[in-house]
């Protein structure tokens, strides 16, 4: 993901999740992309941002509580986060914020 995700006027919410991987991708790249193409295609999804170095995080935007709910529910989420919990994270934690207020250039 290189782009900064548009978003509209606030508020809305961020699903911020942190983590640290295990070695080797063990179908990790594949079920990253599958996620951000079923993501998009939810109801109240706004964008995702990503970014990996010592540290990944994946900040996906919301517009409301009820479309957070629901994607945590989907099926292939939920493959995708018994599969991280076993093979891809040694580590991870999700926050969930409600954005006041954004701003930039």
């Amino acid at each position: 993901m290189s782009t900064i995700a548009w978003t509209p006027e606030p508020p809305y919410y961020a699903v911020i999740f942190t983590s640290h991987r295990t070695q080797g991708d063990n179908g990790y790249g594949e079920m990253a992309e599958r996620m951000v193409e079923l993501a998009s295609r939810q109801p109240g999804f706004l964008g995702i941002e990503s970014a990996r170095e010592e540290v990944g995080i994946t900040v996906s935007y919301w517009a409301d509580l009820e479309s957070i709910r629901a994607w945590k529910r989907n099926a292939e989420h939920l493959e995708a986060q018994s599969k991280g919990r076993k093979a891809w994270y040694s580590e991870f934690k999700v926050r969930v914020a409600r954005v006041e207020r954004d701003y930039g250039f």
